[in-house]
């Protein structure tokens, strides 16, 4: 299966962790970054086109600072980001230049994907980047954000970046093996393929104890949500292994790879099920749902029982059903002001089906 699925990659996404980049002392361990760059740079001899996103910049910074553990006040972590991220890319420069190979520094904010226009710019960006031989390196705009430093964290932004381009894959390397199964137990095993994301994979997913890391295992199944509905494979594999990708690309059992859906979202659907952050939302009834999630209708102000949140025309609204459980996301037609009035006329277009997503 993993030959089948791996065989034919030719643009990834690799996501390095803080965990596998700093070394104990909080900073850029030189060993780790030069046999990982040197893995990127043997995928690119075989022709493949590699997407860098990177952590460790507030990690570079912590040291510089005196931080042993990352700080919790933003201002404090733009800081050690903005000293940390050129200290980061300018080891990357040097490591990439001894292979001839050229790099890119790409900063994202959540805007960036967010605003359509902005999100296709993007793409455009890295695709003529990649078309130009060069190895974008990507990381969150963290010295300037004003949303608590993260679209999430880098895992989600590996995951967005691969659905923007879209990748053909998206690899994760971290201080794990991969998804462990009964992990601290005599039982502990490796899973080596998870075929769908179920309530029990969730939960074998914890949080991170890490001093410079947020997100943990838990995040690195979400990004595993966005890539899978997106059509596109994750391998969750260690960053300590001197062969990783080529072991990965080659099909050889290496990590944790998870499967993606096979009824794959468009560039569009990915943008609204993803990218930005639901502004409103919308309870609806039972025969509602059922039309939404089982017959591809759109949603009409019928079925809708409730309004939440403050939202304009063409911005991105969640639909719950009656238990309170987000099922869709899509545009809204309407604000919210235009909408009260018009709850349960019966032939009011609230979200076409073609701007709905179903989750």
């Amino acid at each position: 299966m993993r030959s089948a699925v791996l065989s034919n990659v030719q643009r990834l996404v690799v996501k390095l962790g803080t965990g596998v980049l700093t070394d104990a002392r909080k900073r850029p361990d030189p060993l780790q970054l030069t046999q990982l760059v040197a893995q990127i740079a043997q995928l690119r001899a075989a022709g493949k086109e590699v997407v860098l996103v990177t952590s460790g910049a507030v990690g570079a910074g912590m040291g510089a600072l005196g931080f042993q553990k990352r700080p919790s006040q933003l201002a404090e972590l733009q800081a050690c980001a903005a000293i940390g991220q050129s200290r980061l890319m300018a080891m990357y420069e040097s490591l990439f230049r001894h292979y001839e190979l050229g790099i890119a520094q790409v900063l994202l904010t959540h805007d960036d994907g967010a605003d359509h226009t902005r999100h296709l710019n993007a793409r455009n960006t890295l695709r003529t980047l990649l078309r130009g031989g060069v190895v974008p390196i990507i990381n969150e705009n963290d010295a300037v954000s004003v949303t608590e430093l993260k679209f999430g964290d880098n895992d989600r932004l590996s995951a967005l970046v691969a659905a923007l381009l879209p990748a053909d894959l998206l690899v994760i390397l971290t201080t794990a093996d991969g998804l462990i199964q009964d992990y601290g137990t005599p039982q502990a095993r490796l899973l080596q393929t998870v075929e769908r994301i179920d309530d029990d994979i969730e939960g074998m997913a914890g949080g991170t104890t890490s001093a410079t890391a947020v997100g943990g295992m838990a995040t690195k199944i979400q990004a595993a949500k966005i890539v899978g509905r997106s059509g596109i494979p994750l391998v969750i594999a260690s960053g300590r292994r001197f062969d990783g990708l080529s072991r990965i690309l080659s099909g050889e059992p290496e990590g944790t790879l998870l499967l993606p859906n096979p009824k794959s979202l468009s560039s569009r659907k990915r943008w609204i099920a993803f990218f930005d952050a639901p502004r409103g939302r919308l309870h609806v009834d039972e025969g509602a749902r059922v039309a939404l999630q089982q017959q591809g209708r759109s949603l009409l102000a019928a079925g809708i029982t409730r309004i939440e949140g403050t939202f304009e025309a063409e911005q991105v609204v969640s639909i719950l059903d009656a238990s309170g459980r987000e099922f869709a996301r899509g545009l809204a037609a309407l604000s919210h002001h235009d909408l009260a009035p018009k709850i349960k006329a019966p032939r009011t277009e609230v979200v076409h089906r073609d701007n709905l997503v179903v989750l």
